[in-house]
């Protein structure tokens, strides 16, 4: 199972989204700066998750949702 996510920096209220097999690991790498992308943006709250079974499922919906990203399609998914 593949899990596509959303989380919130509580410093500056940035977003990331991102797609993994593990999540609990994958929120622990970004709040201990072992991520690249999000390295010193901390701490990181999850606000938003779905699951799929497959690899390629779960990426083509991280994509999909890269591209609301700022717009009010990625407003509505982190009201749910």
């Amino acid at each position: 199972m593949y899990t596509v996510y959303i989380i919130q920096s509580k410093k500056n209220k940035h977003y990331y989204i991102g797609a993994t097999g593990d999540l609990a690991k994958r929120i622990f790498y970004h709040n201990n700066n072992k991520n690249r992308s999000t390295k010193k943006k901390g701490p990181w709250e999850l606000v938003y998750s779905e699951i799929f079974d497959d690899k390629k499922s779960a990426w083509l919906r991280e994509r999909q949702i890269k591209n609301y990203k700022g717009g009010e399609a990625f407003r509505r998914l982190l009201k749910k």
